[in-house]
């Protein structure tokens, strides 16, 4: 929500600078985003009047214009503007002024004739994007005052982020009330008398749906001047709100719209057929919508139609068949509540989002309508004249949203803020906010108005109490209380530990939204079908993730795009799996490693990082619980990774994780190196590891014996410590992979490695033959079992 701080001051005054204002409101729960001029900086520009316009003598595209500045004798100015001409009020640039940019205005000759001046565009103050000509101004503008004054521009804007419960702020009038409140001023609410109709001429409405729409209200307005234009001060109000001029009937539903926070539509009455009928969609049916797109409507859709086709998107956008156009003369004002729960999430669904969506997806307040239609009937008669019937009021009271009645207990303020409010200030700062109190025996009884959709519970009352008063006018307070303190498992994976453990290796964590695209979640894990969002933020968070790696890999993307060629990122959270028992949520830990295994330096050449430096990585997170060595890493395949470098990793037999090289295809296709390696583990299989314990150390002598065996590539060294393992018994202290190798002395589809056996027992010295037994029972089991043999 923006709006003009001064248009704000004309509802309520605080003695205050925009500044302290905009504190005020982020204070108070209604977080503002940024504080902008209204117009960029510029001086010495005054309102003219062209008095004549005469052809340049020497250049055709050129006209010598004569014109009124207020004082002293009339400037001559050339101007090559189409449309300037006698009669109008015009900005003019004097000699010696700044316009943005710092252009100053000096006396200059053009083709032979000099010119004292400079008529300016809009675009040329910085007030418009785009300009077709010199800037127009009302025919009352008042010659030779300064532009600024008379425009008002020192003036500046606020963006307010509203989060989605105060919905009742995004409008001038909900704005007003809370800055009153804070302050404890009376707000100035604008004066309306309803308009007379001229006659009896009105439209019928049937609600079918009454579920979704209980209150449908309509005018009609006949015989608008078509060549009626918005006068400026509705223009710059838009403009400061963020919003431009398209025709005086949809200008005047903008302004109502941001005055009063209820949406409403212009219908082209002639091209309307019978009567409103506000229906849920029919299978089949299309809508040609005003942003020029068609969509297919969905049967669940809620549309304003009239007695053959529909014409709008209830609550989202009015279709183009019966829009107002430049020639239109007869208009359908069209002014409803909408429940929330009906519209949330539609316009994102045909992939729109507009102003009116924004506000009825959070709630409008439904005694509203009537009051709406009225303002805007008063502005548009005052603009573009115009023939106003009688207001037509649909309504079904029983539909509409209860009210509800909330006590307000004073000790449960005592214990929620933490501090004592007096009575008197409960009594002073509720009402400010539109609520109806009445004490009773405990506190209060508090009816909240209708159009505060957030306020269901007593704590919501108590935390309106909370921001008025002032948070940082709470005390601090310490308290104490009686807590048993459990001892972590000895043995537990601690979360913590393992971040800390990832960050001691170089990776830096990070945090990412828990949806993502369904497009890169199909890509990278398509074997599992993702939550799909009712509301979602966007169309790129659109799905539930099913793993961390997309987050990952967006995040990769965009530190490579920052110039960081060496990333090592990890990221613990939940993923959430479809099953037939309902939505599981897992927790997860992944990482990403790419580019070179160490920062650049002088002491070794750079190494990209491989399937081992990833793997290494895991294994030391593992240890942190003693459970490293009941890890297995087991060839496997991922849809995401290349085959031949994934690896399942197993605990106990269970499946606890992956981890692999991104497939190329993948790669390419977002834009990434080829080496990227990933992982990602279930946390909750991990909960128990081994305790630490106390063992022996041998008195007697170890000895080493290598072997060189010649191996099938499908053989992986699992399987080749495993049979080592089973076969060489209690004896074995360690096995050491130290070498393999590849080349013309070993036969294709083979390979060479090299074993260092650390045999000792706790028992004797080993003789020479107790190690050839063992040595004779390994290679046995390894022939056997591998296909294994000595290499000569």
């Amino acid at each position: 929500m923006q709006f003009s701080v001064a248009w704000l001051r004309e509802w309520v005054d605080p003695p205050i600078d925009a500044k302290t204002l905009a504190d005020q409101l982020s204070m108070a729960g209604l977080e503002v985003d940024a504080i902008t001029a209204v117009a960029p900086a510029f001086d010495g520009v005054v309102v003219g009047a062209v008095q004549a316009v005469a052809p340049h003598p020497n250049a055709e595209k050129l006209r010598l214009c004569t014109l009124d500045l207020g004082a002293g004798e009339p400037a001559s100015i050339i101007c090559g503007a189409p449309n300037v001409g006698a009669g109008q009020r015009v900005a003019v640039a004097q000699i010696g002024a700044t316009l943005p940019g710092g252009l100053k205005i000096k006396r200059a000759k053009l083709r032979g004739v000099e010119s004292f001046g400079m008529i300016c565009s809009a675009a040329e103050l910085g007030l418009a994007e785009s300009s077709d000509g010199i800037w127009v101004l009302p025919g009352d503008a008042p010659i030779g005052a300064d532009l600024r004054d008379y425009l008002g521009l020192d003036d500046v804007s606020i963006e307010v982020d509203l989060t989605p419960d105060r919905g009742d702020c995004l409008s001038l009038a909900g704005l007003a009330r809370e800055v009153a409140a804070i302050n404890r001023l009376p707000w100035r609410v604008p004066a309306l008398d309803p308009v007379a109709p001229r006659g009896d001429d009105r439209i019928a409405v049937r609600l079918e749906a009454p579920e979704a729409c209980p209150r449908y209200a309509c005018r009609v307005v006949r015989g608008i001047d078509v060549a009626a234009r918005t006068p400026l001060w509705m223009l710059e109000r838009l403009r400061r709100s963020g919003l431009r001029a398209i025709h005086p009937v949809v200008d005047v539903t903008n302004y109502v719209m941001l005055e009063l926070g209820q949406p409403m539509h212009g219908f082209d009455l002639d091209r309307i057929d019978g009567g409103i009928v506000v229906r849920r969609a029919r299978s089949g049916e299309r809508l040609g919508l005003l942003n020029g797109e068609e969509v297919e409507l969905r049967e669940d859709t809620l549309v304003i139609a009239d007695e053959v086709r529909p014409v709008a998107l209830a609550g989202i956008m009015g279709g183009s068949a019966s829009g107002v156009v430049a020639e239109t003369r007869d208009i359908l004002f069209e002014s409803a509540f909408f429940a929330p729960v009906d519209i949330s999430g539609k316009a994102r669904s045909y992939g729109l989002h507009t102003d009116s969506s924004h506000r009825f997806e959070r709630g409008v307040d439904p005694g509203l309508q009537v009051r709406a239609l009225e303002r805007a009937t008063e502005l548009l008669v005052a603009i573009a004249g115009g023939a106003p019937g009688p207001v037509v009021d649909c309504v079904m009271a029983d539909r509409l949203p209860p009210t509800s009645t909330l006590p307000l207990r004073r000790h449960r303020i005592r214990q929620v803020l933490g501090l004592e409010l007096a009575d008197d200030v409960v009594e002073d700062l509720l009402p400010r906010l539109g609520m109806a109190i009445e004490r009773v025996a405990d506190g209060w009884s508090v009816q909240p108005p209708t159009h505060r959709f957030d306020v269901a519970l007593e704590v919501d009352l108590i935390a309106d109490l909370g921001r008025l008063h002032g948070y940082d006018r709470i005390p601090i307070a310490r308290t104490c209380s009686a807590a048993a303190v459990a001892a972590p498992a000895e043995a537990a994976f601690d979360l913590e530990r393992a971040k800390l453990t990832l960050v001691e290796r170089g990776y830096h964590e990070v945090i990412t939204y828990s949806f993502v695209s369904p497009e890169l979640q199909a890509l990278i894990d398509p074997r599992e079908t993702a939550l799909t969002l009712a509301n979602p933020i966007s169309a790129d968070l659109a799905v539930m993730r099913t793993s961390l790696w997309p987050a990952l890999l967006q995040t990769a993307r965009a530190n490579l795009a920052r110039q960081q060629p060496r990333v090592r990122i990890f990221e613990s959270g939940l993923r959430f799996l479809q099953r037939e028992e309902g939505l599981r949520q897992e927790p997860v830990i992944g990482g990403l490693i790419l580019g070179l295994v160490d920062p650049e330096q002088w002491g070794q050449p750079g190494r990209p990082c491989d399937f081992f430096d990833l793997k290494g990585d895991l294994e030391a997170l593992m240890r942190q619980t003693g459970i490293g060595g009941d890890l297995r890493f087991v060839a496997d395949g991922h849809p995401a990774l290349q085959p031949g470098q994934c690896a399942r990793v197993e605990r106990d037999g269970e499946p606890i994780g992956v981890l692999g090289r991104l497939h190329p295809r993948l790669a390419a296709r977002l834009e990434l190196p080829e080496q990227v390696y990933l992982f990602e583990l279930r946390i909750e299989p991990l909960a128990a590891g081994h305790r630490p314990a106390f063992e022996a150390i041998s008195k007697y002598p170890a000895i080493r014996r290598d072997l060189a065996l010649v191996l099938d590539d499908a053989v992986s060294f699992q399987q080749v410590r495993d049979t080592v393992t089973a076969a060489a018994g209690e004896w074995l202290r360690d096995l050491i992979l130290f070498d393999v190798y590849r080349g013309d002395k070993v036969a294709e589809g083979c390979r060479s490695i090299a074993l260092g056996l650390i045999l000792q027992s706790f028992y004797q010295t080993l003789t020479d033959r107790d190690v050839e037994e063992v040595i004779t029972r390994v290679l046995t089991r390894l022939e056997e079992d591998l296909g294994a043999r000595l290499r000569s």
